[in-house]
C-alpha cells in the first residue's frame, strides 16, 4: 500500500513513540525526512539520526526525554498537507507559541526553520511546527 503523506507518517510514528516510551523509532528514509531530522536535532528536540543501508533503507530517529521520562517534543503539527497546501513569505512566517516552538519551512534554499527563512528574507510552504 502507497502512502499518501511520507512526513506526516514520519511525524506520527514520532509522537507514538514517545508515548509508548520507546528510544528509537524507524521510518522509510528520503532526503525530506533527513533533512526535517536534522533540523529536529539542531534545535534540540532529538538527541541523533542516523541512516541504515538496506532494503528499503531506513532513517532511525533517537528520541530525547527529558528528566529521563517526559518527552522534550511537547507537540507535532503537519501544517502543510496534499488537500492544502500553506504557503507564505517572510512576513507571514508563522511564531511557534510566540517563538518558543519552530516551524520547519520547505524553501527555495532548501529545508530550514522559520528563524534561518527570516534571516534570509525569504518565504515557502510551511511543513510543520514542532514545540
Amino acid at each position: 500500500m502507497s502512502m499518501s503523506d511520507p512526513l506526516a507518517d514520519m511525524l506520527t510514528r514520532i509522537r507514538n513513540a514517545q508515548v509508548a516510551g520507546h528510544k528509537t523509532v524507524a521510518v522509510p528514509h528520503s532526503r525530506l525526512k533527513s533533512d526535517v531530522a536534522r533540523i529536529l536535532k539542531a534545535e534540540g528536540y532529538i538527541a541523533d539520526y542516523a541512516t541504515e543501508g538496506g532494503t528499503p533503507k531506513m532513517l532511525t530517529v533517537y528520541l530525547k526525554y527529558a528528566a529521563g521520562l517526559e518527552p522534550v517534543i511537547r507537540g507535532l503539527k503537519r501544517e502543510s498537507r496534499g488537500g492544502l497546501r500553506k504557503y507564505c513569505n517572510v512576513t507571514e512566517i508563522p511564531k511557534v507559541l510566540g517563538g518558543l516552538g519552530v516551524a520547519i519551512l520547505s524553501t527555495s534554499a532548501g529545508i530550514m526553520t522559520g528563524r534561518d527563512a527570516r534571516q534570509k528574507n525569504i518565504g515557502g510552504e510551511v511543513l510543520c511546527s514542532v514545540w
